[in-house]
């Protein structure tokens, strides 16, 4: 018995040079399922992304405040290990390193599996976005991190501060997903 390959626009008979064995054809699909689908690694990248644009803003924007990168680092980790993380150098800010990347790819993954079911996420994505960044907002702040070990602060945050952390959320993480999953991984 000979298979046919799938041509660009269905399945369409091919000339008898051109079709599969059996053993060919399982070979081909044996190597089909032996790689991770293309649209999981489509999410990380998107995940990668929005986590990036995130932490450069939280960089910058701090940056101005006098807080250094070490110091964005070692507090994301005192989420998980408190007050340590402080004196603990290089492990402490990896371990921020990843747990920041751990939950931009939470949230990417999050917006992908309710965008297979809410077509509207991707038909309005800028719109989609922008809410989205505002629910992960309000569930980190105000939810996950009075769940953690993170430092309270000892004044009042500030406007400003406040401010740069919405935007962050509504464009780095909200709107990038949101814009990218559209454009890279729509649903079927």
């Amino acid at each position: 018995m000979r298979f046919c390959r799938r041509g660009s626009v269905g399945w369409k008979p091919l000339r008898e040079t051109e079709q599969l064995s059996r053993a060919e054809y399982s070979a081909s699909n044996a190597q089909r399922a032996a790689r991770p689908p293309r649209k999981f690694w489509t999410v990380v990248w998107i995940g990668l992304v929005a986590g990036t644009l995130d932490i450069a803003e939280n960089i910058i924007f701090n940056h101005f405040r006098g807080v250094t990168m070490k110091m964005i680092f070692q507090y994301i980790a005192s989420g998980l290990i408190g007050m340590k993380s402080f004196s603990l150098g290089a492990e402490s800010v990896a371990l921020g390193v990843v747990i920041h990347y751990a939950i931009a790819m939470t949230w990417t993954v999050v917006f992908y599996l309710l965008s297979r079911k809410l077509l509207i996420l991707t038909r309005q994505a800028a719109i989609s976005g922008i809410v989205y960044g505002g629910v992960v907002y309000v569930i980190m702040n105000f939810i996950v991190l009075p769940l953690t070990s993170v430092p309270h602060a000892p004044r009042a945050m500030t406007v400003a501060s406040r401010v740069s952390g919405v935007l962050a959320l509504l464009f780095c993480i909200g709107l990038t997903i949101s814009l990218l999953m559209r454009e890279y991984a729509p649903p079927q």
